[in-house]
């Protein structure tokens, strides 16, 4: 395709993984381009994809004129129309809420916000306005989670029983690099847990209950003693499947689960059809000879975060151009916060706790 003329204006904020948001300024058929970039800390070297490159590199390697240390320029740029918010969770909230004040449309990176109220408050903002906020949970642009959600959708699975989802990772050597994590600190099952739990929600539908138990592992002595670090959630969907989550970020990182193109996220689902797990898929054998094996083709060729990246700023431009709806809108990344929210009750009561519906869509 030919080029396109670059005029829809985006302001990026943090470049750690937001950096790279940058290529979309060298897709030629995209009209968005980051022209602006807010930083607090000029010096500070991108870690993730293009190491070693401070922001003065990056801009000169992407063109983008305009670099500050004040968010509130970035708001009031003539250029700027959207705002793509790649700064820690923490900061998520207040953020959104300035740039939907300031009239632009926001894409952030999961976690949407850290808390209910947070949620509630970002949801009915959206509303006012009427911009489009889009949660940037990147597997659902992850080729192989979108071929594993065709087959569920084409119904060659059948009636899902049960399923199960994962995030493994070992974080210590991202808290080397993103010290946030454990000064601010991350929360991990808002940051984390959000993962698997928007995959299965993504699958099965709505959560109804959850039980969640949580753990400190201990391992990296950076990070409060006080937060819990691993998690193990069972789940009750309202259409009768039950589930289950494992969320660990404070292990030695286990062997098999660290491979393109899963990044430590794994599911599995177990119908009335077929048992798949993450990239293989056994169909129903009793009574016609021994199970075999398929592979599961990824549709297209996004495995790593830079290819979901490129995959969701697309989205998130053909919703602006469009009007139409983001694929994980307001109200989906605050029903994910409900969940997050349910489990931190359920791990503070011991006890199982109904998920919130307010934000349940209408019709």
């Amino acid at each position: 395709m030919g080029q396109k003329q670059k005029n829809i204006g985006l302001g990026l904020v943090g470049t750690g993984l937001g950096a790279v948001l940058l290529r979309i300024n060298k897709v030629a058929d995209s009209r968005l381009k980051v022209c602006g970039i807010f930083e607090p800390d000029m010096n500070r070297a991108h870690q993730r994809y293009d190491v070693g490159k401070i922001v003065k590199d990056l801009t000169e390697e992407f063109g983008v004129d305009f670099v500050t240390d004040d968010y509130q320029q970035i708001l009031a740029h003539k250029d700027i129309d959207c705002v793509g918010i790649f700064s820690p969770c923490p900061n998520h909230f207040e953020q959104i809420k300035m740039a939907l004040h300031a009239g632009k449309h926001v894409v952030v990176t999961k976690p949407m916000v850290v808390s209910l109220p947070e949620a509630r408050e970002v949801a009915e903002l959206v509303e006012q306005t009427g911009l489009k906020l889009l949660v940037a949970q990147s597997m659902r642009w992850n080729s192989m989670f979108v071929a594993i959600h065709d087959l569920l959708e084409q119904g060659n699975l059948g009636d899902i029983l049960m399923a199960e989802a994962y995030y493994v990772h070992d974080l210590r050597p991202v808290l080397d690099v993103s010290p946030w994590r454990y000064q601010m600190p991350q929360d991990y099952l808002y940051g984390g847990v959000c993962h698997p739990a928007d995959l299965l929600r993504w699958y099965l539908g709505e959560v109804d209950e959850v039980f969640a138990y949580g753990s400190h592992g201990g391992l990296d002595k950076r990070y409060p003693v006080n937060k819990e670090t691993n998690f193990i959630i069972s789940l009750k969907y309202r259409n009768g499947v039950i589930a289950r989550i494992l969320g660990a970020f404070d292990l030695v990182h286990p062997p098999n689960l660290w491979r393109v193109p899963f990044h430590g996220v794994g599911i599995g689902l177990y119908g009335t059809k077929a048992s798949l797990f993450n990239d293989r898929i056994v169909y129903d054998y009793y009574g016609k000879g021994q199970p075999e094996e398929k592979e599961v083709l990824p549709k297209g060729e996004r495995f790593d975060h830079a290819g979901e990246i490129i995959g969701f700023l697309r989205h998130f431009e053909d919703c602006i151009l469009n009007d139409k709806k983001p694929l994980v809108d307001v109200r989906d990344g605050a029903q994910i916060i409900a969940i997050c929210s349910a489990c931190w009750e359920s791990i503070h009561t011991g006890l199982p706790v109904k998920v919130s519906r307010e934000f349940e869509k209408q019709g």
